[in-house]
């Protein structure tokens, strides 16, 4: 396993999950054309990051607006504002319909917003008679999914086959019961999510343990990391077998999954000064870029936040 540190340059449910942690760091830092750092808006409060690979986008937990930056230059603006009642904990860009998956939190809905502007074109609801939070989210060519961390079902909107862009109607919002392996506990529950080959992978921010599920039955499947605990796993991002676990810990964590994707042992964990509960994490430069939400930092108008780039795995 490889340790690697990097060089220099609100929910109160959350920050349950976990112990915050100091690492040292040592100065090594990659590709310096590219900014260290990404500032975003004073008092963002992010939680999610997507990329489409040009442009990054943040959604904020304060009134789910969304920020864009340009990745090669960390030049950003507010893509769409925000509204009171509104939340966006995570998100997922759809290259197909040009468009962002952003979901709502506690508010239990998921919406279709342009990635070009922001403008919300759907909201899918998905009422329950126990809180729900929507946490995390990932696009699909069949479906959208997104984790519920409180309650053992994903939340779901089928996608029409054959390649279409368009979007489906508000009633087609339904939920997948989670049955097999994972059981749910007190806390936060399933909060990552990726997809392989029909296959989900999600985190239980609670128990540390990774999860495969099958988008068709949701039957999951616990997969072995040889004793490995993600516990306070947030975010996942996955390149090809190699699978990045953002954990509020402040460390990002990758893992070499076999070809089933039924086990995987660590090969790295990734720190850097500059790490401040670290959750989600988007690819694109061959580069990590890493939501800081700073859960242990009471949020006000002036608190600041931003986003930590660090060199991917070779």
């Amino acid at each position: 396993m490889r340790h690697i540190r990097w060089g220099t340059c609100a929910l109160a449910a959350l920050l349950a999950l976990t112990t915050m942690s100091a690492a040292p760091a040592v100065a090594r830092h990659g590709h310096h054309n590219l900014p260290h750092q990404i500032d975003l808006p004073n008092g963002w409060q992010p939680e999610g990051i997507t990329t489409d690979g040009k442009f990054l986008y943040s959604g904020s937990l304060a009134d789910g607006a969304i920020f864009r930056a340009d990745a090669r230059t960390g030049h950003g603006r507010v893509l769409a504002t925000g509204a009171t009642g509104r939340v966006a904990a995570g998100l997922d860009y759809d290259r197909r319909r040009d468009v962002l998956w952003v979901v709502g939190g506690p508010t239990g809905e998921i919406r279709a917003q342009d990635a070009d502007n922001g403008k919300v074109l759907a909201t899918y609801e998905f009422p329950s008679a126990s809180p729900r939070f929507l946490n995390d989210v990932v696009v699909t060519r069949h479906a959208v999914f997104a984790t519920d961390s409180f309650n053992q079902e994903l939340a779901v909107i089928p996608l029409k086959s054959g390649g279409s862009r368009h979007l489906p109607a508000a009633s087609a919002a339904t939920t997948l019961p989670l049955t097999g392996d994972v059981v749910f506990q007190d806390g936060f529950n399933l909060n990552g999510i990726v997809e392989s080959h029909h296959m989900l992978i999600s985190v239980q921010s609670n128990t540390g343990l990774l999860f495969l599920i099958d988008e068709n039955t949701g039957d999951s499947t616990t997969i072995d990391l040889g004793g490995a605990s993600v516990a306070g796993g947030d975010g996942l991002e996955l390149d090809g077998r190699l699978l990045y676990v953002g954990r509020n810990q402040g460390e990002v964590d990758a893992f070499q999954l076999n070809r089933s994707l039924t086990s995987g042992h660590l090969v790295a964990t990734i720190t850097d000064p500059t790490f401040d509960v670290p959750t989600t994490v988007a690819l694109a430069r061959h580069s990590l870029y890493v939501i800081n939400a700073r859960f242990g930092t009471p949020p006000t108008p002036d608190t600041p936040y931003w986003i930590t780039r660090v060199d991917a795995l070779k």
